[in-house]
């Protein structure tokens, strides 16, 4: 793994993968996808997606456990804060040899740079919700989230995926 060439290819997401429009109905779909992927896995995980900081889908799997909700709630509040995927701020506060806590103060309590929140943004490029799922391995929570908005927004994850 190339930190470096993750974050290009996570920056690249963030900017391929928007919506036309994003509502409740989106959400709750995206949510439903979200699901099935991590079934078709056998891969447990909670699942939640946000519109306008309001939690429009939220999913526990069987399997999961309450400390799952929690890591959703740390790793979305980054997104929400910041604008960027979680997983993205972790690399690059692990490039540079720093935590979430150095540059901002924000607290581990609250806030996780860890994959698996990813921005919602429209098309317009206005940022419009998160859409985060813990339970796999930080990379892999990541990864099923893009392909999933892949899916969704009909991109082709080549040049987009992170490499394994």
């Amino acid at each position: 793994m190339d930190i470096r060439e993750d974050l290009r290819r996570i920056a690249l997401q963030e900017q391929t993968l928007r919506f036309d429009a994003f509502n409740r109905e989106t959400a709750w779909e995206l949510g439903v996808r979200l699901k099935v992927a991590c079934e078709t896995r056998n891969a447990p995980a909670t699942i939640e997606v946000r519109l306008a900081r309001d939690t429009v889908f939220f999913y526990s799997m069987p399997g999961t456990a309450a400390v799952n909700a929690e890591w959703a709630r740390r790793k979305r509040n980054v997104v929400e804060l910041l604008e960027q995927s979680s997983y993205g701020v972790g690399l690059a506060l692990e490039r540079d040899g720093q935590t979430i806590e150095d540059p901002s103060g924000l607290s581990l309590k609250d806030y996780a740079a860890h994959g698996g929140s990813f921005p919602i943004f429209l098309k317009s490029g206005a940022f419009a919700g998160a859409v985060t799922i813990s339970g796999l391995p930080q990379r892999e929570d990541h990864s099923v989230v893009v392909e999933v908005l892949a899916g969704f927004c009909e991109v082709g994850l080549q040049g987009l995926a992170l490499e394994e």
